[in-house]
């Protein structure tokens, strides 16, 4: 044990802020629908930030941080901060209260489309993502940062500040980009940005605050040299400030790497480490220069895990960090965003299972009682071992996996499905679709629970899916689509509702998670060995197949996508649970076939954003991904078509990882970003990468309130058509409209069927030209 005069500290990086009870998210859509004003807004996010910081305080924690609370995003929140307004919206400022003109730039509106929404290193949650360009201007905006911290030094509580670090919120930003001109740099704006951070430390310090926290992310992933630099410039300069508080800054999500050498170089006092992430071993933390004289917060317990910590194990692993670092903070590896409040709501997860989860409550008291162990030794009331989970195994789920051969993971070539799919389905070239989900009605939400309840009957609940899944066919039937969904109005997530339905996953009642803004999810929990029971989704799908003579596609989601968004057991390695989750996909995929369904989308977005932050991992990584979907989709006959779903990448192994998926149709989340799809495919397609079957890069937005009009969908559309070809290229929105409204979706759908009909007929058009010509 460390003999430490005044302890050791304890501290979390963040916490959940949508409220207990999603307080929130049912005050956000009040006020979006009108029904809420905006005082009593403002009073649900004062109640929320104060209750975060007395319990927080009331714990034990010996620093709480502060500026945490968001109301839709907290990316978004530091870009307005230091004043990063993108020009586009810079119009809308003087007419708009700014808590609407917040909301703007996070929701858009029927005109104005809104920043675009990118997943947040790997996590659940999504970012609004800043835009700048080179005439961004910078200015510090602190008031709703120094109302919370004064409202807290009211009660005797000092707040640490959390900012999104300098190099981090450029790095995390859109470039604005000028076609046939070299892309901007956002890091350009650094010599800018660093005055307005120095700014804010005088205010804090002037207020008394003795520590402020600085998030750089970004620097858990591989950075160029040019990145780098940047970081050390920022953090040679920013812990020169005049006047300041302590700087901590964290590595959240991963291995710090360099930038941990930089900083332990430099005069900030405090680094965060994921050690949850990454376990940095003690002699690798010695061996860097000066890192002994800094405070070092050992991020041991996880932010993006529910399982709890084996004590034993972890507090003897801060005692030999406390070796190399005795100055030692027990913190989170990352903010608890990410985790649901607390375990003990839940009161049906079997015991064994719940006995073993740390939700936020649970992990801040983890945090609290290992400090505390490390400065007094464990207490007599600390059990031998916590609770062991004894993950169930299921010996035929195990000896199936041990079972399967290469042969499983492959189709027959490319070239023959697609000949065998044309014979069958008989598209015509550009065929237009969605990706699956459409809105759902406030009475079908309500008697999904009320059939959960008891309170309907299973019989009633089924018609009333059926009527709208009939509902959803009919509409299709008259935008025009070529190939239908089903709308999936009888699932209430798309990982949730496989989950609740396949051996191995356990789901909460309440353990809601933030994804953005008042969009919540409750991920399942992977405790066991995976299997399906019986068919999830076959007999949804077939009866919309069964009202009309288009093709409607089969919708599952992913195995790889599945363990990504749930909360996985750590007991074997992940690729030995994907091919389980596979293995259950494949007799879904396979049952939905022999029902008569010939296209089947599998979802993957998570195949990229589970890409490991640097380089060491990723080839391997990318095997078994690959595998395990192949694996899903590899039992089928050559004439039905696979779709699939993926985020966009400009990674050229992501690229090829892509396209060794096999999928028949891949779609890719591009709308905003079409341009760099566009020029990345084109440039490996040229150099031997890319994609090589169908691609649908989705060019209506689904998170958007906005109606693009049928010239700006051609414009897209005859675009992608040059890169990959008509005889590839579908039409598709770049998501799920289960967010959309009806008369949203029902112009901007009939006015990106017109122009792929634009953009087939010049094809054809063309074809007979060159026919004629010959």
């Amino acid at each position: 044990m460390v003999n430490v005069t005044d302890g050791f500290g304890s501290s979390v990086l963040g916490y959940p802020r949508i409220g207990p009870h999603r307080e929130l998210k049912r005050a956000l859509e009040a006020y979006w629908r009108g029904s809420l004003e905006r005082e009593e807004l403002l009073t649900v996010g004062r109640d929320i930030q104060e209750r975060q910081f007395n319990e927080l305080a009331a714990t034990g924690l010996t620093q709480v941080p502060g500026n945490t609370f968001s109301f839709y995003d907290h990316i978004l929140d530091n870009a307005l901060l230091f004043g990063a307004v993108p020009s586009r919206f810079k119009e809308f400022a003087d007419g708009l209260d700014p808590l609407d003109f917040y909301f703007l730039m996070a929701r858009g509106n029927p005109d104005v489309p809104p920043l675009e929404l990118v997943r947040f290193f790997g996590t659940n949650y999504h970012y609004r993502q800043p835009e700048l360009d080179a005439d961004t201007t910078f200015s510090l905006h602190p008031e709703a940062l120094l109302d919370e911290w004064d409202r807290a030094a009211q009660r005797g509580i000092e707040l640490r500040p959390v900012v999104l670090g300098p190099v981090s919120l450029l790095l995390l930003s859109k470039a604005g980009h000028v076609p046939g001109e070299a892309e901007f740099d956002t890091l350009s704006l650094l010599d800018q940005l660093l005055p307005f951070y120095e700014e804010l430390f005088s205010i804090l310090a002037k207020r008394g605050s003795t520590c402020v926290q600085l998030d750089e992310p970004c620097f858990t992933g591989e950075r160029t040299p040019a990145e780098l630099a940047a970081f050390e410039k920022a953090y040679t300069q920013l812990s020169k400030a005049p006047l300041r508080p302590r700087i901590l800054v964290t590595g959240q999500y991963g291995d710090f790497g360099e930038a941990l050498r930089i900083l332990a170089a430099s005069n900030v006092e405090a680094i965060g480490l994921d050690l949850a992430s990454y376990r940095m071993q003690p002699e690798e933390l010695a061996a860097i220069p000066g890192i002994k004289r800094k405070r070092i917060y050992a991020g041991v317990i996880s932010g993006t895990n529910v399982w709890r910590a084996d004590r034993f194990v972890t507090l003897n692993y801060l005692n030999a960090i406390a070796e190399v670092c005795p100055d030692l903070v027990v913190s989170t590896g990352t903010t608890l965003l990410h985790v649901p409040y607390d375990v003990l709501s839940e009161y049906d997860i079997e015991g064994n299972v719940a006995d073993r989860l740390a939700f936020a409550k649970q992990k801040v008291g983890e945090v609290v009682s290992l400090a505390k162990a490390l400065t007094e030794g464990p207490s007599e009331n600390w059990r031998k071992r916590p609770t062991q989970v004894h993950f169930k195994q299921k010996h035929a789920v195990r000896q199936r996996v041990y079972a399967v051969t290469p042969q499983m993971r492959e189709r027959a070539p490319y070239e023959v499905r697609a000949a065998a799919q044309q014979e069958r389905l008989n598209l015509p070239l550009v065929p237009a679709t969605t990706l699956g989900s459409f809105p759902q009605s406030a009475k079908l939400r309500q008697a999904r629970y009320e059939v959960g309840s008891g309170r309907l009957s299973e019989d009633d609940y089924r018609k009333l899916v059926e009527a709208e899944i009939e509902a959803t066919i009919r509409l299709q039937e008259d935008i025009g689509l070529d190939v239908f969904v089903h709308g999936e109005h009888e699932r209430n997530d798309m990982i949730q509702f496989f989950a609740e339905q396949l051996d191995g996953f356990a789901t909460t009642r309440f353990g809601w998670v933030q994804v953005y803004g008042s969009r919540c999810v409750r991920p399942p929990i992977v405790y066991g060995d995976v299997a399906r029971p019986a068919p999830m989704s076959v007999e949804w799908t077939a009866y919309a197949q069964s009202l009309t003579d288009k093709p409607v596609k089969g919708m599952v989601t992913g195995p790889v996508t599945m363990l990504a968004r749930s909360f996985v057991r750590q007991d074997q390695p992940l690729y030995e649970t994907a091919d389980q989750v596979a293995l259950a996909i494949r007799d879904e995929v396979v049952d939905l076939e022999k029902a008569g369904i010939a296209i089947i989308q599998v979802d993957e977005p998570a195949i990229r954003e589970l890409l490991p932050g640097r380089p060491n991992g990723r080839e391997e990584y990318l095997r078994w991904a690959v595998g395990a979907f192949k694996l899903a989709t590899s039992g089928v006959r050559p004439d039905t078509q696979i779709h699939t779903h993926i985020g966009y990448s400009g990674r050229t192994e992501v690229v090829d990882a892509i396209d060794q998926l096999d999928a028949d149709v891949t779609a890719i989340v591009a709308t905003r970003s079409i341009e760099w799809v566009i020029e990345a495919l084109t440039e490996d397609l040229s150099s031997g990468h890319g994609l090589t079957h169908g691609v649908g890069p989705g060019v209506y937005e689904s998170r958007s309130a906005r109606i693009p009009d049928i010239d700006e969908f051609d414009e897209l559309l005859t675009q992608a058509a040059e890169a990959v070809t008509p005889q590839r290229l579908w039409a598709n929105p770049d998501g799920g409209l289960k967010t959309r409204h009806y008369w949203q979706l029902d112009p901007s759908l009939r006015n990106m069927v017109a122009a792929a009909r634009r953009v087939r007929r010049r094809a054809l058009a063309a074809q007979e030209a060159a026919a004629e010509s010959e």
